[in-house]
């Protein structure tokens, strides 16, 4: 895990290898005052990511943080947060934090079984709907929303239309399998064309490595083809009555084999099956059915 500056004073937190709860966040400085885009699962690694703040901006205020979506790898860290600093997320995202169960102790869905550290639940101060602007000294951050459901309900953007950095959150995912069980398969590739609309010259993906503009597109394709792929294959299941795991069983990932995590797979089917079907997906059943096509829990390093 590393801060990289994008920009002079614009500062993105990769953890590699960005697989199971390893995330990227954001540090926006203005003068001595800084924004956060998102904190980390643990409070371990939050506490480092927090480390690296204070000395990348000279021990800045945090004064405020976006949370752009509700999974705790982006928002578990919260807590750790000064009293002070103000927290912005989607109302859908607050309400989903809210009734969050996995803070509370995580289900043996992964190995090893990811142990947060002394966090706990604290959620968005100010809720946002559409967009909001934010300014942090001279800097203005406009967070955005991009207008319906693509990797949760309730997903935020930030982005720096003077430095001409996007913080996408999780809705991209560089170099390993996108997951939008909570949100929309169709959703997640519409929200792709919104985000090149920004035009952006560096993009900070929710995991994975970060994005200059010459690598916007070809990984932005590459995304849309596996989308499009857990379309097809949910077409394919129903119109043969099979379930999301039987689907997923008969896939061919092709060029997607290597993703790690390929076991999203799964959860992504149940989603195209639910948006087909005009339900909901069950987060529980959704992620056992991909412990049982993958033969035993999920990896994470957490």
């Amino acid at each position: 895990m590393s801060l990289h500056e994008v920009v002079p004073g614009v500062h993105a937190w990769v953890q590699a290898d960005g697989t199971w709860w390893l995330n990227n966040a954001g540090v926006v400085a203005g003068g001595d005052q800084v924004l956060l885009v998102d904190t980390c699962a643990t409070e371990a690694r939050t506490r480092r990511f927090l480390a690296a703040v204070h000395d990348a901006t000279a021990g800045g205020t945090v004064r405020l943080a976006v949370n752009t979506h509700l999974h705790g790898d982006h928002t578990y860290g919260n807590s750790l947060l000064p009293a002070a600093t103000v927290i912005v997320g989607h109302e859908l995202m607050r309400e989903g934090l809210r009734v969050d169960p996995v803070i509370d102790g995580c289900p043996p869905l992964w190995q090893p079984v990811p142990d947060w550290g002394a966090v706990t639940r604290r959620l968005p101060d100010i809720t946002v709907q559409d967009r909001l602007t934010v300014h942090i000294g001279q800097r203005r951050v406009d967070v955005v929303h991009p207008g319906g459901p693509a990797h949760t309900t309730g997903d935020l953007v930030a982005w720096l239309p003077e430095e001409r950095v996007l913080f996408a959150g999780d809705l991209v995912f560089n170099g390993l399998t996108p997951l939008v069980f909570m949100g929309s398969v169709t959703g997640a590739i519409a929200a792709l064309d919104w985000l090149a609309s920004f035009g952006p010259d560096h993009l900070v993906p929710g995991h994975g490595p970060l994005l200059t503009a010459a690598d916007i597109d070809p990984v932005f394709d590459r995304i849309r083809r596996y989308l499009r792929l857990v379309l097809d294959t949910a077409d394919a299941g129903m119109r043969a009555g099979l379930t999301p795991l039987e689907a997923a069983r008969g896939c061919d990932l092709g060029e997607f084999a290597g993703w790690a995590d390929a076991e999203r797979l799964v959860p992504n089917l149940h989603r195209a099956y639910a948006d087909s079907r005009g339900t909901d997906v069950d987060p529980v059943a959704a992620l056992t059915d991909a412990v049982a096509w993958l033969g035993g829990p999920m990896a994470t390093s957490v």
